[in-house]
């Protein structure tokens, strides 16, 4: 039929038996023709219809669209010329084919409907249809066999010369639309991706504007563009909301089910709580805590189950629709390699085999490389985009959860574990997002796997996978052992981490009694056991490697060696072994992949289970809680109880309260009365029992303990509202805040810490409370505001902002104080009880009666003075206020003893809560208020203690790493060490190739023998060298890794050797300017990556990149022209490379640097909830966290589309590899065997993964020697004078402790003034002296200076004679004793704290603690000496540490004490004790007392 159609042959097989083979014309102009088209036109209804239902609004007409319409418009035009052409030529005769007739109208057809898509396409987003493109490039194929059939007839006779002309014509056309569709349409979109042409997207070309940006400067957040907003946290949200409901709502359900049947078995579950009411000791209450959360957790394991996946699959089952085709047509592609390497290898041994069809094959090989590369790029794109995308939906909802999280649930995680939530459990469900595909491929890969080699080798192939399968469960049993170590190791570092914590904290008492030796030695001995650990670790590792590089050449080996031993017909020829060994290869991967799939897998179980139960757990119940905005009250409660947990007693009692708008009461009651609670319970944070409250307006809320967000004090005082500089002036100067701002450099711009930890408690209550005025509410709930602040400010603040006359006069106000002589001005006392309401009225009215309140009036004024009334009240935080002395010399009141007591107690508790948070920092921070007196003079003392000048900010290295930190590194590893390495690797790439070559003789057998005649001994060679040659591979690597594993030991031990002696060599300025994570994480995170991480890289880097150089070694060996070739590719890799390098390391930084602050503003909000609920402000807080998931996820995403990129490129230049190699073997074909044809393309298909992953590996070397750089930076900073000179000061000095200071001046730093300036004394010797002056004046700068800490800026000091800056810092400090301001301890023994070096006998150390008073209390613990302390001696109290201190000195003996404020922290008592014990052991010494309180120096002699 459609011979008759065409006039002509319509197939022949002939016509292909020819070395010159072409198609029937008919063929061409027929099938070849309707293909292109038919796709076009069962497409096309569908394509119009998603246009048409997905339309925006039409965007204008551009230049490219225009070019578009106009050649299809031409093509338009040849196919009526065509068609004229056709008509007129049919002059009646039937000698026009009617082909000339249909095709033409079909193509009119065809042309009008692409210009109807092409202008339909306006309406989308994405201008350039994806269908049409490739129907452009279809047509374009289909198009060639008419192309080269019509030029050949040409040449041949010249016939037919319009018809082919016209279609030169219209092909040229085509050709030139395709190139069009290939560019994207300029929009002002900010993310160029969403406009990408179809070929710009699958290559990622449309990145390529980044990449060239990030090369030639380093990116910024602002180069970075937005993700689209389909993928934004809001929308990811409600999307992820709508979907969970159901399934959430099915899983509560179950869980009640589950609950009723619980309960039901168990009656008597119901848990005795501890009665709250009563007043007791904090202590009681943890205790009881702790027990109740080891009850509780019993009961509480259980919560809605097994609907998250089902929730987040809903949500996203259509990326995994799309990456599952995708997944799933790579793995075909996979297998079709080895099957077209077969063909190529039997084209290259027959002989007669015509040319043109090694080309075909050719380009098939190339074909399907490309459809690989394209297949898994964006089957890659669409998985890391999923795991991305799910990452953001957890990370959005942990956050939306907390905001409404009931407080029952709450208390159940840590705000370290809230935000592990969001860190870890959210990463784990994105890696496995990524690897999702896998549990279906891997074992599909592996199953076609074994069929295909089923079909080469026959059944010997089960020896070879049997071999695979056996060494799993080895490398199994490794891995557990190796985690075991590690474990291991992890408690050694974090040993040393604590240590390394203790010795920057205490660095001061390190440098004052020169104990840095014995310190060094400690963290010495610790980092040697971690390295020993680290070392069998390493050597475990390498056996794995050892195993894992074996094993391919294992299963070959024994495959080929089973398959030749078990038949003598069984010959070895080049189609079997090379097409055996890539799908061997092809085999590997999922082999490896599977075990660590499921693991991973298994860890991301626990984290949907724990993500289950927050996001799961019940909601704040505020039902209890009614807004009236009619009712006469501003706040009633109706017979209302509350409770903190449902299983516990109630808290607040059936209380029927009335407040009256615009009253000021107080909320009065001893510790634990149920004050908080009740404040709490207005707020809604509790649960209800029974009863309501109504609440009349808006509240605004200050806590007992206040919430300081990081960022600037304007900030924290504005929280989101807009800026009216007049009220803000006034709220400033009421809450007392104007003298601060005076100090604080910046004022109120200056930036305050996380959890304000550069601020002192009564700063932070005050700004709290600014925070709360400056909202404008109608109810303020203040929380004991006044408890952290001294007596004044707090009278300040009662008369400008609380009382009758203040800022908020008119508004509700409930107090909740301590201070009773606030009380006669308030309108009105409400007294609690155990949570019930014992009597309320007036002041006079409640004194009247002779109740509670009276009682508890009476013995408070007895115990105080009037002034100190708030100072002691019970949870004072004053003492972080000002290091914990007495407000002044003259406030001491009558019973001190007694008060001194109770602020011990008081502030025992304080200090364990801040002295982690402000060890150095407490020495000066006084309140503001006594600052205020001394104005400026303080900021010299101030500047270096806080601010916001004075953290030096971390330096992010930017472009690429010195050469000279690579040299280091390798100069730590040893030169030697490194010659080993690299000729073993060099050795393994030699007996790589060299089996490579042994195979493909061996393969060459077969043509020389057949199956009978092969020798039985040539085989037995044949076999036994393939194997030893396996072999000395394996051998080779294992000696390059223990080599590089010693090699790099070596250098983690001398790198962290030069670190910390160079650290504790640094003068004391450099702490003091760098925060103490800072250094710690030298030597935690960047240590750590020097131990274990880089080693692995170099190892990966060396192996890969003499991997590809052996395989292009090999193919040149096979055809020397492919030299040639390799130079313009090498050209485009290394191009590439340079190019993605510079921007994936920016694009690292930027992802860390915007994720920190995503948990940091989350810990923030968890901590500060009550202020956010109160204050209504979670939306903001929750746009604000969208915000900065977004910001990180633009980063990710950039990161995640620039390893696509790269990745295409390099596949492209694999495929070039293969396809350019496999073309000389066709163009060589007469010079080359069959088995050198496979030899060099099974190793030329290897080449593409290793490509990409040298560039991986280079990239990965970058970011990890940056640790080598910053750890380089610490070994470079200067350091203090030395320990010891030549010239050492007499053997008995100081004899008689005389000192000298001529015209002494200091400074702090060299760009801040003199801190003191030209002092110049005698101090005989033995005499004692005191020495008093305010905060600043310079009193600790003095004591520095005798010590070295701070070196001269002119003048000397002498002490008997020598000037002291002439000897050793250690020769001076030894001889030196100091008792200093803070009572600094480090976690060991109590006799390491007395005698670190072991330099005196047990019974002078007993004799020490005698005259410390100390004797008694160490003789009843159980170890006595060998006590252990906990960090920074916190399980003794302050007074017990001071003593220690005490100990010290005695123990030294020196001719000269100073004691730096040293009874500031203890009680009266222990004082007494202390002076008696100088006075009486010091008495032939030198003592130089610098105090605060008089009567310590009131015996001194000057």
């Amino acid at each position: 039929m459609l011979e008759a159609f065409c006039n002509s042959t319509f197939w022949n097989a002939s016509y292909l038996d020819s070395p010159e083979a072409d198609l029937p014309l008919c063929f061409e102009q027929t099938v070849l023709v309707w293909i292109p088209l038919g796709f076009l036109w069962l497409l096309a209804p569908w394509q119009l219809l998603h246009v048409y239902k997905s339309r925006t609004e039409k965007c204008s007409v551009t230049k490219l669209y225009l070019a578009k319409q106009v050649l299809v418009g031409c093509l338009l035009i040849l196919a009526a010329i065509e068609l004229a052409f056709a008509l007129t030529e049919d002059s009646g005769q039937a000698t026009v084919p009617v082909i000339r007739y249909t095709n033409p109208s079909l193509y009119l057809g065809t042309w009008l409907l692409v210009l109807l898509i092409q202008h339909s396409r306006r309406w989308c987003v994405q201008k350039d249809s994806w269908f049409l493109t490739l129907f452009w490039i279809l047509s374009l194929l289909c198009g060639t066999f008419q192309l080269q059939t019509l030029i050949r007839a040409l040449l041949r006779d010249g016939s037919n010369l319009t018809y082919s002309c016209l279609f030169f014509i219209s092909y040229a056309f085509q050709f030139l639309v395709l190139i069009l569709s290939s560019f994207s349409e300029n929009t002002s979109s900010n993310n160029p991706s969403t406009t990408a042409s179809f070929l710009s997207s699958i290559s990622f070309s449309w990145y390529d504007s980044i990449i060239l940006k990030g090369y030639k400067e380093p990116l910024t957040l602002d180069d970075v563009w937005d993700v689209d907003d389909s993928i934004k946290a809001k929308v990811l949200v409600s999307k992820f909301e709508t979907c969970s409901m159901g399934h959430l709502w099915k899983a509560r359900e179950a869980f009640q089910r589950r609950r009723q049947k619980f309960s039901q078995k168990k009656p008597e579950a119901k848990l005795h709580g501890l009665n709250k009411n009563q007043s007791q000791s904090q202590d009681v209450l943890v205790l009881e805590e702790t027990k109740k959360k080891k009850e509780e957790s019993a009961g509480t394991k259980d919560f809605p189950k097994s609907w998250l996946l089902k929730s987040l699959f809903k949500t996203f089952y259509l990326e995994l629709l799309k990456s599952f085709l995708l997944k799933l047509i790579y793995d075909i592609l996979a297998f079709l390699n080895p099957q077209l390497l077969k063909l190529l290898i039997s084209f290259a041994n027959d002989r007669a085999a015509y040319q043109w069809t090694g080309y075909i094959y050719c380009v098939l090989f190339f074909a399907v490389a490309l459809l690989q590369s394209v297949c898994l790029q964006s089957y890659f794109q669409l998985c890391f985009m999923l795991g991305m995308t799910v990452r953001t939906t957890v990370m959005a909802s942990v956050y939306k959860k907390a905001l409404t999280l009931s407080n029952l649930a709450k208390k159940q995680y840590t705000v370290g574990e809230t935000v592990n939530l969001m860190s870890v459990d959210g990463q784990k469900l994105m890696d496995v997002a990524t690897f999702l595909h896998l549990l279906w491929s891997c074992p599909l890969q592996i199953i076609l796997s074994i069929y295909f080699l089923w079909r080469e080798l026959g059944p010997s192939v089960f020896a070879g996978v049997g071999v695979m399968v056996l060494l799993i469960p080895i490398n199994g049993i490794l891995a557990t052992k190796n985690r075991k170590i590690q474990t291991k190791n992890m408690k050694n570092k974090d040993k040393r981490l604590k240590i390394m914590n203790e010795i920057l904290s205490g660095i001061k008492i390190l440098k004052y009694f020169a104990w840095e030796p014995s310190f060094k030695s400690q963290v010495h001995s610790l980092r040697k056991k971690e390295l020993k650990n680290m070392l069998n670790f390493a050597k475990l590792q390498t056996v794995m490697m050892f195993i894992l590089y074996l094993t391919p050449v294992l299963v070959s080996v024994t495959t080929f060696s089973v398959y030749v031993l078990v038949d003598s017909n069984n010959i070895l020829d080049a189609e079997k072994a090379f097409t055996s060994i890539t799908l061997f290869n092809i085999l590997r991967f999922p082999l490896g992949m599977l075990p660590m799939v499921i693991s991973s897998i298994l860890q991301a179980s626990v984290s949907t289970e724990r993500l289950e139960k927050y996001l799961g757990a019940d909601d704040l119940d505020t039902s209890a809680i009614q807004q009236d905005s009619s009712s006469d009250k501003a706040v009633q409660f109706s017979d209302a109880s509350f409770t903190w947990d449902r299983d516990l007693e109630t808290t607040i009692r059936d209380v029927t309260l009335d407040i009256i708008p615009g009253q000021l009461v107080a909320v009065v009651g001893t510790v634990g009365s149920g004050k908080s609670s009740l404040m709490s319970a207005i707020l809604g944070e509790m649960e209800p029992v029974r009863g309501h409250i109504t609440i009349k307006g808006t509240i605004a809320y200050v806590p007992q303990q206040a919430w300081i967000q990081n960022g600037t004090i304007k900030d924290n005082i504005l929280f989101g509202s807009v800026l009216d500089e007049k009220k803000y002036q006034k709220v400033l100067e009421a809450c007392a805040l104007l003298p601060d701002l005076e100090i604080l450099p910046g004022g109120d711009l200056a930036e305050i810490g996380e959890k304000g930890i550069n601020l002192s408690g009564g700063q932070k209550q005050r700004i709290s409370l600014a925070r709360a005025a400056y909202q404008d509410s109608d109810i303020y709930i203040l929380d004991d505001p006044l408890s952290a602040v001294d007596a004044h400010v707090g009278k300040h603040i009662f008369n400008k902002v609380l009382g009758p006359s203040g800022l908020l006069k008119g508004k509700t106000r409930l107090l909740v104080t301590h201070g009773t002589h606030f009380l006669p001005q308030v309108d009105e006392i409400v007294v609690l009880g155990n949570g019930t309401v014992l009597e309320k009225g007036s002041y006079n009215t409640l004194l009247a009666k002779n109740g509670e309140f009276s009682k508890n009036h009476k013995t408070y004024s007895k115990q105080t003075g009037p002034e100190e009334e708030v100072t002691v009240n019970d949870d004072s935080e004053e003492e972080e206020d000002d290091g914990g002395l007495l407000p002044s010399v003259e406030e001491i009141p009558e019973e001190a003893a007694s008060l001194a007591t109770k602020r011990e107690n008081s502030l025992r508790r304080t200090l364990s809560r801040s002295s982690r948070s402000s060890g150095r920092h407490r020495k000066s921070l006084r309140s503001s208020m006594r600052s205020r007196k001394m104005g400026p003079k303080l900021k010299e003392e101030e500047q270096p203690v806080k601010g916001q000048k004075l953290i030096k900010k971390e330096g992010v290295e930017t472009g690429k790493v010195k050469f000279s930190i690579y040299l280091k590194y390798l100069q730590a590893i040893g030169w030697w060490s490194i010659l080993f390495i690299f000729i073993s690797y060099v050795m393994n790439s030699v007996a790589y190739i060299g089996s490579n070559l042994w195979l493909s003789a061996w393969t060459n057998d077969s043509k020389t023998f057949n199956g009978t005649s092969y020798p039985a001994s040539q085989r037995d060679m044949r076999v036994g060298v393939y194997g030893a040659l396996g072999l000395a591979q394996g051998v080779f690597v294992l000696a390059a890794n223990l080599g590089s594993v010693y090699g790099s030991m070596r250098a983690a031990n001398t790198l962290h050797k030069q670190l910390l002696n160079n650290i504790l060599r640094v003068p004391m300025g450099f702490f003091d300017t760098t925060p103490i994570g800072r250094i710690v994480n030298r030597f935690a995170g960047d240590i750590s990556t020097m131990d274990e991480t880089l080693p692995m890289t170099l190892r990966s880097w060396i192996m890969c990149f003499l991997g590809i150089l052996s395989t292009l070694v090999m193919i040149c060996v096979a055809t020397p022209v492919f030299v040639i070739i390799i130079i313009p590719l090498t050209i485009i890799y290394v191009a590439v490379q340079t190019f993605y390098v510079a921007t994936s390391r920016q694009l690292r930084r930027l992802d860390s640097v915007t994720r920190s602050p995503i948990y940091s503003h989350f810990s923030e909000t968890v901590s500060g909830l009550p202020v956010i609920r109160a204050l209504g402000h979670q939306q903001r807080f929750l746009k604000l966290s969208e915000v900065g998931i977004d910001t990180n996820q633009k980063c990710v995403f950039s990161w995640i589309v620039s390893n696509r990129w790269l990745a295409f490129r390099l596949e492209l230049v694999g495929n070039l590899i293969v396809f350019l190699s496999s073309l000389m073997m066709v163009i060589y074909k007469d010079t080359l065997s069959g088995d050198t044809v496979g030899f060099v393309l099974s190793n030329a298909l290897n080449i593409t993964q290793t490509l990409n992953w040298l560039v991986r590996m280079t990239s990965e070397m970058e970011t990890n020697i940056v640790a080598v750089e910053r750890i380089n930076e610490y070994i470079k900073v200067e350091n203090e004078a030395p320990w010891v000179t030549d010239t050492r000061p007499p053997a008995g000095w100081p004899s008689k402790g005389e000192i000298k200071f001529s015209n002494y001046q200091v400074r702090y730093r060299p760009e801040l003034d003199l801190a003191l300036k030209g002092i110049t004394c005698d101090i005989r010797s033995m005499e004692k002296i005191g020495v008093v002056g305010r905060t600043g004046a310079g009193k600790s700068s003095l004591t520095n200076c005798l010590f070295r800490i701070l070196e001269a800026a002119g003048g000397h000091i002498t002490i008997d004679g020598v000037d002291i800056a002439s000897i050793g810092l250690h020769d001076l400090r030894q001889r030196l004793t100091i008792i200093p301001q803070d009572p600094i301890l480090f976690s060991g023994t109590l006799r390491m704290n007395l005698d670190p070096f072991n330099n005196y006998s047990d019974e002078e150390i007993w004799k020490a603690l005698e005259l410390a008073h100390l004797k008694s209390f160490v003789e009843g613990l159980q170890f006595g000496l060998s006590h252990e302390l906990t960090e920074a001696g916190d399980n003794l109290s302050i007074g017990q540490r001071q003593l220690l201190c005490l100990g010290r000195a005695l123990l030294r003996k020196s001719k000269i004490l100073i004691m730096d404020e040293a009874t500031a922290a203890v009680d009266l008592t222990t004082d007494h004790l202390i002076q008696m014990t100088i006075q009486q052991e010091f008495s032939h010494c030198t003592v130089i007392t610098i105090a605060h309180r008089l009567h310590t120096i009131m015996d001194s002699d000057k």
